[in-house]
């Protein structure tokens, strides 16, 4: 696996240690920070749910607003009574990871879609059933015979039932098999973070009865989520969801902090509106990746951006010219000497027909593109938004002079 893939589960990583940090901390923290216990899980779990909400991230509102909900239940229960305070709990590590589970058996289709009113419903019936059955015994509606169903095996509490033990197990199974990168995809840091929310909602469960650790890791649970949306945030503000490379706009910040001396080169794909004329866009997105994948190897410290459309920037830092044109060459010669197989219309889904389509020869066609290159440096007490533009009226002449070259 690549260390770009261990990213994600950095954060949530690094949380669950400060939770249990903060609980070896807790006797020599000031009065003045008692609250943080008390309105921490709240904080966190709220500012969750709003932020998963504003960014439209179904699954973790979900299972944000899951939480929220039995965490807050289990806290009034507590002062209700003790088999209320036992069917809250027992609510809380069965149907938070059911819900979980059953959020990430669908795709994510935000908070709000078509079928929210189904999530709600179901969301209202749980509490429902939950508060008739934590009042057993209280009237005669909701009568006795609850007490004996949560002295089943299965339900048997604290700390975490059975039941609860398997839901757990099956919710991050779940969450651990989505958040595995596929083959040429990076790991997603929100997907990575369902999993440690779960590992942080688990210890608490476990250590219901002690209630410093119980709201620490319902903290970190909230916590682990709400870092992993403003991460995800930042990723879609600053990648671009094709390529997988930083977007127009992370170059426009990196240009704001550059020094004197850098080289600045603008690469666009030769012939790229035929390509999707007779090809389509799925051929074209082919041909943006491939592309994509030769800058974001190029060496001597430079930094590939894609600016839009069909065309890419590449950063070179501390940088001349002279130092960056041999590398920006190779790339050229990259991009030039690869033979990119067609997808065909026919072409088989799995993977070992497809294997054998090709070792007997019955592959698609395939095709080559090329790339031309201006590259510029700074002079004459240029800004770089001027370098940038030096650099495409480079390429300009790239283009006019043939293609498939590199024009400072």
């Amino acid at each position: 696996m690549r260390s770009d893939n261990l990213k994600p589960g950095i954060a949530p990583a690094a949380i669950l240690a400060a939770a249990a940090l903060a609980l070896f901390a807790e006797p020599y923290l000031p009065p003045t920070l008692s609250g943080l216990k008390t309105l921490g899980p709240y904080l966190a779990l709220l500012l969750g749910a709003a932020v998963a909400y504003l960014f439209n991230r179904g699954r973790a509102f979900i299972a944000l607003i899951s939480l929220l909900i039995a965490y807050a239940g289990y806290e009034f229960a507590l002062g209700v009574s003790g088999f209320a305070a036992r069917a809250v709990y027992t609510a809380l590590v069965v149907l938070v990871p059911a819900n979980i589970l059953a959020a990430l058996a669908f795709p994510e289709r935000g908070v709000h879609h078509f079928y929210n009113h189904r999530w709600m419903l179901l969301g209202v019936a749980e509490a429902v059933l939950v508060a008739w059955i934590a009042a057993a015994g209280a009237s005669g509606v909701s009568g006795t015979a609850w007490h004996a169903l949560l002295d089943n095996a299965l339900l048997r509490s604290p700390p975490t039932p059975l039941a609860g033990r398997m839901l757990f197990a099956a919710a991050f199974i779940a969450a651990v098999a989505r958040a595995w990168p596929k083959p040429g995809e990076t790991a997603s840091a929100l997907d990575a973070a369902m999993a440690g929310m779960l590992i942080a909602l688990f210890i608490a469960c476990e250590w219901s009865r002690t209630p410093n650790v119980f709201g620490a890791f319902i903290a970190a649970a909230g916590a682990i989520l709400l870092v992993a949306l403003l991460q995800e945030s930042h990723r879609m503000a600053f990648r671009d969801e094709l390529t997988g490379l930083p977007s127009r706009r992370a170059l426009q910040e990196r240009m704001a902090g550059l020094g004197p001396a850098y080289a600045i080169a603008m690469a666009d794909v030769d012939h790229f509106k035929k390509f999707n004329d007779a090809h389509g866009h799925d051929t074209g997105d082919q041909v943006l990746k491939l592309v994509t994948a030769r800058l974001a190897t190029v060496e001597g410290g430079g930094i590939a951006y894609r600016y839009g459309g069909e065309e890419f920037t590449v950063l070179f830092p501390d940088s001349s010219i002279e130092q960056a044109l041999p590398h920006l060459e190779a790339i050229r010669a990259s991009i030039e000497g690869y033979r990119m197989a067609m997808r065909g219309g026919d072409r088989p889904k799995d993977m070992e027909e497809g294997s054998k389509r090709r070792a007997r020869r019955e592959i698609d066609a395939t095709l080559s593109v090329t790339v031309s290159i201006g590259v510029a440096e700074p002079g004459d007490e240029l800004t770089p938004a001027q370098v940038l533009r030096a650099a495409d009226e480079a390429l300009y002449r790239a283009k006019k002079g043939g293609r498939n070259r590199v024009s400072r």
